[in-house]
């Protein structure tokens, strides 16, 4: 058995070094929380990891004392203590601060674009996501390139770490912590189960979200790889923290859509019927049966398709729809007012070539083409009235009055 110290115990003696100032009860029991963490990461990096290898993760074990300090809310070392390390200039805060708003920003982000996304089932909600890649990219070259010692050492992250202290040292808050942490495996299973179960569920919503699905798997297997190992590299909660924000979003998305799908259920009748629900405008609209009715075609006796015709229900409210039309700058669909004339023109979104041909190969630029003809012709089927007893001839009902004879 070899007598050389491991880069545990001379990570630790250093640190021990740091907190010299405590009471040497207090020490140990610091030193006792933290020994099984660092064996674990020592075990991760191999067997001859080098004190390197652990201050590369961790930071200096005068630094990763203060920490220690802060979150078991400790004093600061004496100034005896710490007169060698304040000789040196005061690090920059800007850019740790940068990548710590950054990953929290994005966050948010993910999660109000996934609650949204799974309120209309509907992925182009997250397209909007797209715009916070920069400032993604940005937080975390910008932490790997500094380290994640300077953003733990924030004036903001170690006042999140001491109220986190404070509550685990509180008999309920504490019980519920350490439950909630208790279930950490366990939640990043089901980061990725719910991940596949949303792209699956946007899929049968619009054929597009098929290619959002692999993206949802590799996220789905981060979390699972990614989670366990964040409490010995906390540079991975730049991976953990977004996913589980998405997640945090779909799933309170996800209740919001159910909710609502079962107060409509509830609406409907077993006929088919009319029921009013609102657009992104806030104008009413119509469902038939279940689907949703965006034009109304009339046609007389002969199957002549009639224009101008105006709705209304029975107690001579119109039926008010959005109605949409062709915006010739951009080439889109856009809304134009609300009325209750039908029919609608239809509008069909395309592209258009330098040639000013519709769909054509080399179609670039967005179109829009207003159809205002029926796209269909209806065969009105001929009722036959039965005549009514008064219209028989009175012939038979009365005697012919005689004709005099001379």
């Amino acid at each position: 058995m070899s007598d050389k110290p491991t880069a545990v115990r001379v990570y630790l003696a250093r640190v021990r070094t740091a907190l010299a100032d405590l009471p040497a009860s207090e020490i140990e029991e610091i030193l006792e929380d933290v020994r099984p963490h660092l064996a674990e990461l020592e075990a991760e990096l191999g067997e001859g990891a080098r004190v390197e290898a652990l201050i590369e993760r961790l930071g200096t074990p005068e630094s990763y004392a203060a920490e220690l300090r802060a979150s078991g809310g400790y004093p600061p070392a004496a100034e005896g203590a710490t007169q060698v390390l304040t000789t040196a200039k005061a690090p920059s805060l800007a850019k740790p601060r940068i990548a710590f708003w950054g990953l929290v920003l994005c966050a948010v982000a993910l999660a109000l674009f996934a609650f949204g996304a799974a309120v209309r089932v509907d992925p182009s909600g997250l397209l909007g996501a797209v715009l916070f890649l920069p400032v993604f990219v940005i937080s975390l070259l910008l932490l790997l390139r500094g380290g994640v010692e300077p953003v733990l050492a924030l004036p903001e992250v170690v006042w999140l770490r001491q109220a986190l202290a404070k509550g685990r040292e509180q008999e309920d808050s504490g019980k519920a912590m350490s439950y909630l942490a208790s279930l950490k495996p366990a939640w990043w299973i089901l980061c990725a189960v719910v991940l596949i179960a949303f792209g699956l569920l946007l899929m049968l919503r619009s054929r597009s979200a098929v290619l959002l699905l692999p993206f949802l798997l590799l996220a789905g297997v981060a979390a699972v790889w990614a989670g366990p190992r964040v409490r010995g590299d906390r540079r991975l909660l730049w991976l953990a923290v977004p996913i589980s924000a998405f997640v945090i979003g779909g799933i309170l998305g996800g209740f919001g859509a159910a909710v609502d799908l079962i107060s409509h259920g509830r609406s409907y009748t077993s006929s088919p019927s009319y029921y009013p629900s609102s657009d992104r405008y806030g104008n009413e609209q119509l469902t038939y049966g279940g689907a949703e009715v965006e034009n109304v075609y009339a046609f007389d006796a002969d199957g002549k398709p009639l224009t101008e015709v105006y709705l209304y229900d029975e107690q001579g409210r119109p039926l008010t729809l959005t109605r949409y039309g062709c915006e010739r700058s951009s080439g889109t669909k856009e809304k134009i007012g609300a009325d209750n004339r039908f029919p609608r023109p239809k509008i069909e979104q395309g592209v258009t070539d330098d040639q000013g041909n519709y769909n054509g190969y080399n179609g670039y630029r967005s179109a829009c083409r207003e159809d205002a003809g029926v796209p269909f012709s209806a065969a009105i089927p001929k009722v036959t009235v039965p005549p009514s007893p008064s219209s028989a001839p009175t012939s038979s009902s009365a005697p012919a009055t005689p004709t005099p004879t001379k």
